[in-house]
């Protein structure tokens, strides 16, 4: 694994000082899994935004909703 170096907030340290109390065998494993869901919720964020966006233009456009209505009806049930 790589390593990398940061500045943490007192707090942050304290917590990471924790880490056998929490269940985690290092400091560095309490990093990465706080980073992993950072990520995962960072994307969760984004695509549902994306979904949003989708939605809004998809609520504005008739021609589209027509188009998607004709399609559809014809799919089997």
């Amino acid at each position: 694994m790589a390593q990398a170096k940061f500045t943490l907030e007192q707090s942050q340290i304290d917590f990471l000082e924790q880490f056998k109390e929490r269940g985690f065998k290092d400091k560095s494993s309490i990093v990465r899994l706080a980073l992993d869901r950072l990520a995962q919720e960072l994307e969760r964020q984004e695509l549902e935004q994306s979904a949003d966006l989708y939605a809004q233009l998809y609520a504005e456009d008739e021609e589209l909703q027509q188009l998607t209505a004709a399609a559809s009806a014809d799919w089997p049930k």
